[in-house]
Order: structure tokens, then sequence, then C-alpha cells
């Protein structure tokens, strides 16, 4: 066995997005190779609606599947090709674009003006570029979620873990997206196959994660006061931590727990021509999409 090398661990940047939407994004539009198959994570957490009522409005997607997963409020959600819903806390929604489709999202709080989730964007193969559009919506109680004897608790959300299977399949990346509590004091380790990129987001409590040289104890802020440490052997709210190769991840949660999202994914390895929500192969290919946008043609017909 052994624990992946923490490469990196960084704080999530406040950025503006869609009409105005204030979150934070943890990697996005930068080097898409860093964690291939994702290309951009955001957190979309807030207390005042007027920092999110403006939502993201009709845009387009090409390439790529989008994952939303919603923890508090309701985003309502329509799309070009005529489908509608809501996701409220606790549901999930895997979006293929595939070849195309022009899609909206409107977030709501809930009764205290609450919105928080997570938006995951994951490339498609090129042989999976101009797939047909299709989603996944899963409903919260729809996902199973399992408890350790320690407290720990991991909901499900897509792959297999501790014997559970997420309700979310077919997705291209072949990923194990995860949804981790760990209670105050308890040090878990966690399989990670050894051929997946991965990567934790904390959002809630803190805790040290372990390097494949010394492994890391509690590490909270009044501890470490007047101590050099290494950043990444600290992870507290909205921290994204990068893990090198490896079959395993080692947390020992603070004194509040720490709860976090850990997700890996098989590595695509193919060559990326990006602009926006759309991820295509070549340069070619994404001026084609380009003047589809401009020609009314990005929307192809079903086969």
């Amino acid at each position: 066995m052994s624990i992946r090398p923490v490469l990196s661990a960084t704080p999530a940047q406040p950025t503006l997005e869609g009409a105005g939407v204030k979150l934070h994004r943890a990697f996005g539009f930068a080097d898409p190779e860093a964690l291939d198959p994702f290309l951009l994570f955001d957190d979309f957490r807030n207390e005042r609606p007027a920092d999110y009522l403006r939502g993201f409005p009709w845009h387009p997607h090409r390439g790529i599947e989008t994952i939303t997963y919603v923890l508090a409020g309701e985003v309502d959600h329509g799309d070009s090709l005529g489908n509608r819903g809501t996701l409220g806390a606790g549901d999930v929604q895997w979006m293929t674009a595939g070849s195309g489709i022009l899609h909206q999202e409107m977030p709501r709080g809930n009764a205290t003006g609450q919105m928080h989730g997570f938006q995951l964007w994951a490339n498609l193969p090129s042989h999976l570029k101009m797939t047909a559009p299709r989603y996944q919506d899963m409903k919260g109680a729809d996902i199973p979620e399992v408890t350790d004897d320690d407290g720990t608790r991991v909901r499900v959300i897509t792959g297999a873990f501790w014997g559970k299977r997420g309700p979310v399949d077919g997705i291209a990346a072949d990923p194990q997206y995860l949804d981790i509590s760990v209670p105050p004091g308890v040090r878990k380790t966690f399989k990670v196959d050894t051929y997946r990129r991965a990567f934790a987001y904390v959002f809630a409590g803190s805790g040290g994660f372990a390097d494949a040289s010394r492994p890391t104890g509690v590490l909270l802020e009044k501890e470490v006061m007047g101590q050099e440490l290494n950043i990444r052997d600290m992870s507290g709210d909205r921290t994204l931590i990068r893990f090198g190769t490896g079959d395993e991840v080692t947390v020992q949660a603070g004194e509040q727990g720490v709860r976090f999202l850990l997700i890996s994914g098989a590595p695509i390895q193919e060559p990326i021509a990006w602009h926006g929500p759309i991820v295509m192969n070549t340069r070619d290919e994404l001026q084609q999409a380009l003047r589809d946008l401009r020609n009314n043609t990005f929307i192809k017909p079903a086969h």
C-alpha cells in the first residue's frame, strides 16, 4: 500500500461567473493536464441572495460533462432540448453535453437564504465529443450513504465504495465521486485506484492529509501559530488538495471533524482546445463549434 503524496494544497479563489454569481473556483482554465480528466471545479456557496440570484442564464456546452451537486437551496435548470427540473438539497445532476446543448441554471436559497453547491466539469474523449446529450438527475434519497464503526460517513455519488455503488453511471471518465465526513480526531484511510488522478476538496471543518514521506497530525490554526509549516500540511474550508500517485489517501480530522469531497477519474490524455464551456481536441473543431453557435446550428439533430 502506498500513500498518495500531497502535491499541493491551495485555497479556492473568489470568482464572478454567470450573470454575476459570486463563487469560489478551486481550479479551471489553467493547466488542463494537472487533474485530467477534470477541467474545472466551482464552489457556489452564499448566504446573500443578491450574490447568486442572477444565476447562470442560457449558455452553450459541447465536448464535456457537468456535474452539479446541491447541498442547500435549490437550482432550477432547463435546456434547449426541452428538459426542465429542480435540484434540491442532496440532489445531483450529471449532464453529458456531448455534441452540444444550451443550458441554464438559476439558484434559489433555502428558507434562510442559504445556497450551497458544487459544479465539476469532466472532459469527454474524442470519440464521445459529439455524442448525443443526456441527463442523469438523482434525488438525494437515491444516493447511498454508508457509515463506518468510527462514525465516518460516505455518500457514494458515483463509482463503487465500501460495498455501495453510486446511482450515476456510464460516465466516460470512470469517476469516483465521494462526499466524506470524518468525526473529530479520527484518522481514516480511503482506497483510490492507482491509475486515477485524484483530488480532495475540503468544505467544512479541518484536518491534515498524510503525505507519502511523513504523516501529519491534527493541524488546527491555534496549534500552528508561530510554527513554520508547509501549506500542504493544512486543509481547511475551501481548500483543494491535489494528490500524486498511490493507492490510498489518509486524513486526520481536526477537533471539529472534517468534511470533504474525494474525487478521482481515469485520465484521458488527449489534446485540448478550450473556449469557455466548449472543449474540443483541435483548434479546427473549436472554431467549427463557434461557427455553429453563430449560424444557429449548434444543436445537432438526434440520430
